[in-house]
């Protein structure tokens, strides 16, 4: 299990010694004075509650394998949450199961469906001692939204399907001979399933759910739809940002437009973040540029976006960006940025703010 980190914090406090401000970067204690361990995360809103989900870190570098699966916590206001534990466990070393201690389990995020009554959590899934050569996606579900959550299944999606953009003319042109031909990364997995390493879920106003991940050696994002349970691919899909290297994608609505926030690829170090908006969630998408304001906004405030929060509770049109700054050197130690999204000509823009509340 990873180590506890007891903290002091400068956060602002109320008389109850409630939380009553975000600061970015700072330690972040939960209700047991503990840093906050859910790392490229993602939240849920349910029943009034927001819970979040992230991978829960250890210390040292090793600390960036899953050793313990993926931690839940929850929380009324989003400043102060409560540890409501191992949402999902890994499985005991020896056991075989696709996610053994010692994968690469990352990026999880918890939608509900309301056919199924079901929770269901989806993640970027690397078999244990294949480096990131699986590129897999893993799905769990739970009746509870705190888990346990079961491990369903791992895979890679659509295999044997063609994406819907992609022409007759375009598949006869494809030429494996040359490593560079465009469609080529495509058309070697499409038998095995694509490609699928960073990624998230969304959930559009109808119910469909849509999972949007890195291809293609990353190279290309895409976004395939999800059958009616949540649980597996419909088999409609498309590719969008050809060759532009994007991950860590969030995605949101507002006012009718889809958002997309991501991020280069340059592993542990951090880049300018990348901001693209379409009138449906299959394209075509139009690229907005960095929309990161402020000291270091040329590398995401030193962090990496991992997901776009729709406040609730009677704040409308009130957006969170959250972006994960990585430690691999000391996983346990990665920090948190949760900033406002404001909008202009809508354009989404974040501004660095060292202390904020709503």
């Amino acid at each position: 299990m990873g180590i506890c980190i007891f903290i002091n914090v400068p956060y602002s406090y109320s008389q109850d010694n409630k939380l009553q401000s975000f600061t970015p970067k700072e330690l972040w204690a939960d209700n047991n004075g503990v840093h906050i361990n859910a790392h490229g995360g993602g939240v849920l809103f349910d029943n009034g509650k927001y819970y979040w989900f992230g991978e829960h870190k250890i210390a040292g570098p090793k600390g960036n394998r899953a050793h313990v699966g993926v931690h839940c916590y929850s929380s009324t206001d989003l400043y102060n949450w409560k540890d409501e534990g191992i949402a999902l466990s890994v499985a005991p070393e020896g056991s075989g199961s696709d996610i053994e201690k010692g994968c690469i389990l990352e990026r999880p995020k918890v939608v509900y469906n309301e056919k199924t009554n079901k929770y269901v959590m989806w993640f970027h899934l690397e078999l244990k001692g294949q480096g990131y050569k699986a590129a897999r996606s893993g799905v769990a579900v739970s009746d509870n939204v705190i888990g346990p959550y079961t491990f369903i299944r791992s895979g890679r999606p659509n295999p044997g399907i063609w994406p819907m953009n992609v022409t007759e003319e375009e598949k006869k042109s494809i030429d494996m001979s040359d490593k560079k031909a465009p469609l080529r990364v495509l058309n070697k997995y499409i038998e095995t399933g694509q490609m699928a390493r960073d990624m998230t879920i969304f959930v559009d106003d109808d119910q469909k759910a849509y999972h949007i991940y890195a291809s293609e050696e990353n190279g290309t994002t895409q976004i395939a739809e999800l059958t009616d349970d949540y649980l597996s691919h419909t088999g409609k899909y498309v590719r969008v940002f050809p060759k532009r290297y994007m991950e860590a994608a969030a995605v949101f609505k507002r006012n009718g437009k889809y958002y997309f926030i991501g991020s280069d690829c340059t592993g542990w170090k951090p880049n300018a973040a990348r901001s693209a908006v379409a009138s449906s969630i299959w394209g075509p998408w139009e690229e907005l540029g960095n929309p990161c304001r402020g000291k270091d906004s040329n590398i995401t405030f030193e962090g990496q976006s991992t997901y776009v929060l729709k406040v609730q509770h009677g704040r409308p049109d009130s957006y969170i960006f959250m972006a994960d700054v990585w430690r691999p050197d000391n996983a346990i130690d990665g920090r948190y940025i949760w900033l406002p999204i404001t909008f202009k000509n809508d354009k989404p823009i974040i501004q660095w703010k060292k202390e904020w509340n709503f």
